[in-house]
């Protein structure tokens, strides 16, 4: 049976009067002024917005003897609920429910349309009432208020089953429209809280992830940063970098999730629509990712809403940020989506600068370069040539057989010595862009780089067919991870020695060929709580191809030193 609403006057009028003037009220709305008051005091305590909602469906629960209240809130486009909180319910009840009412349909989507002040005897008779799940405990008499923000509707606040078994009366609906006015603005003040609150982090984030760029560290651990940022964030279930790919597409360099090795290194391939959207500059913001068409990647089987943004500044995109949720969680907010594209800008921004901050560094080290070069062709060289024929001039005046002989080694020597420092100037004076393909010659050119900074060439063997059976992208981490491990044996290890082994030849633990990579040196070894930064790295590049990367023992005396052992599929 559905009872008719009379027309009310305006709740806060109302309650003025009520508290004005006690004596034409009856007796029970006489008694009942005081807890609407306390009520009210109650609901405007506190500025979280969802500790705010619960408050406010305990309180008008009280207020009514409600068993059960709830409140839905109203998504942004006013057409179903974006939340949903209730008091009554108790968390194995709600286990058996499961998922909680959209507002699409039945009584609730009704309220969403037409939000009115809604009182009825019997829920269940009321011809837009479309029934409950299973194990959605028996309701009877309901009492539906909406709550206004600002003149906009927030949502509806919802009351079920009397305590003691009768029905809302007026004296109810007075007391809960009070108490819903009081909810916009205890609401408003919330929502106003939590906005410049979010604000606030998304500004330190971005301040976090401009300082971890412009630190001059590794680069890997840079991205790495920004992806943790943006997830935390956005509460997201993973935040993604993606770079430009080699052969077109979008290339995962940097993952924050739970399982980051088994994503990393994957490619967007270049056919993707939203690859095409994201390289023009365009974010896009996708409802359920596992269920889009668009979303060809296997990874997106996994999330839910989602965010694309791309890393986008002065007119020049340098990749994309993706920011997903699980599978069935909220959508994205309009202010979030705001947020993240402004921290996806300022984040593109920063790694503009650390661009250009590495560049000038890159040609620092090209011009210091070039230097030692000239130096070693122009003085070295020269002046070993010059002692070489010296020395071939006394071998060739000595009567003694023995000197002769020891002179001529050392003559050998002199020529294999100049031929090294020629190999040496080579790799001095070749660009980036001029890195042959095979990968022997690659790692090659790393050592031959790394002896300049070291002051020594380390010394190096090969096993296997390395330039015949080891794959691009098996060869491109490879060489990234003797550069990282020939970096941290600069930087940190103080050697005098390194030893570094390719072996094409080996057997991983599954059974499957495989490359390992081995850099040994015999420097002070990794010291207790240093950073782990670089061995991370390796680590995460070994295994996002299905490899591992690990450190033992170096060839210092009693095993002084560092060996990093790096292997993946050929």
């Amino acid at each position: 049976m559905t009872a008719a609403v009379p027309d009310l006057p305006d709740p806060l009028e109302a309650a003025t009067q009520a508290t004005r003037s006690l004596q034409g009220l009856s007796t029970e709305l006489t008694a009942r002024v005081p807890q609407l008051l306390e009520a009210m005091r109650s609901v405007g305590t506190g500025l979280e917005l969802h500790s705010t909602l619960d408050r406010i469906c305990e309180t008008a629960a009280e207020l009514a003897g409600s068993r059960y209240a709830a409140i839905g809130v109203v998504d942004e486009e006013g057409k179903g609920l974006s939340d949903f909180v209730t008091f009554g319910v108790d968390d194995e009840v709600a286990l058996r429910i499961g998922r909680r009412p959209d507002g699409h349909a039945g009584l609730l989507g009704a309220l969403i349309l037409d939000p009115q002040t809604i009182r009825l005897a019997d829920l269940s008779t009321d011809p837009r009432s479309a029934g409950f799940p299973p194990g959605h405990p028996p309701m009877r008499t309901f009492l539906g208020v909406p709550i206004r923000v600002q003149g906009e509707i927030f949502g509806n606040l919802y009351l079920a089953e009397k305590n003691d078994g009768g029905e809302f009366n007026d004296y109810d609906v007075h007391m809960v429209r009070v108490l819903a006015t009081e909810a916009g603005i205890a609401i408003g003040n919330a929502r106003l809280y939590e906005a410049a609150r979010q604000r606030e982090r998304w500004i330190d984030g971005s301040v976090a992830v401009t300082t971890a760029l412009l630190s001059g560290g590794d680069a890997d651990d840079a991205l790495t940063v920004v992806a943790e940022q943006a997830r935390r964030l956005a509460d997201a279930a993973a935040g993604i970098v993606l770079l430009p790919a080699a052969d077109g597409g979008l290339e995962i360099v940097a993952v924050s999730s739970d399982r980051p090795s088994q994503s990393l290194g994957m490619v967007i391939p270049p056919e993707s629509a939203v690859v095409d959207r994201l390289l023009e500059g365009e974010a896009v913001f996708v409802e359920d990712a596992s269920a889009d068409p668009h979303m060809v990647s296997r990874l997106a089987a996994r999330y839910g809403p989602s965010m694309l943004l791309p890393l986008q500044s002065g007119g020049r995109v340098l990749g994309a940020l993706a920011t997903p949720r699980a599978h069935g969680g909220r959508p994205f907010t309009e202010a979030e989506r705001t947020l993240a594209t402004q921290f996806a800008s300022q984040a593109a921004l920063a790694l503009m600068m650390a661009e250009a901050q590495r560049d000038r560094e890159r040609l620092a080290v090209y011009e210091d370069r070039d230097r030692i070069a000239r130096d070693l062709h122009d003085l070295v060289i020269q002046r070993l040539f010059a002692t070489g024929m010296m020395l071939e001039s006394a071998q060739r005046r000595s009567v003694v057989p023995a000197v002769r002989d020891g002179v001529g080694k050392a003559v050998d020597e002199l020529d294999v010595t100049i031929q090294e420092i020629r190999t040496a100037i080579f790799a001095l004076q070749q660009g980036p862009a001029e890195a042959p393909s095979g990968l022997r010659t690659r790692v090659l050119r790393e050592i031959n780089m790394a002896a300049v900074p070291l002051g020594f060439k380390p010394a190096h063997r090969f096993l296997g067919a390395i330039d015949s059976t080891v794959g691009e992208l098996t060869g491109k981490n490879l060489v990234a991870a003797l550069r990282e491990a020939l970096s941290n044996a600069f930087r940190h290890a103080r050697a005098t020695r390194i030893d570094v082994v390719v072996d094409a030849g080996v057997q991983l633990p599954d059974g499957t060929a495989g490359v390992r990579l081995s850099v040994a040196d015999d420097g002070v070894g990794i010291p207790e709580g240093g950073r782990r930064s670089g061995l991370r790295n390796l680590a995460r590049r070994a295994e996002s191809l299905g490899g591992s990367s690990w450190c033992g023992p170096g060839i210092g005396e009693d095993g002084g030193g560092t060996t990093v052992i790096w292997q993946a599929p050929l």
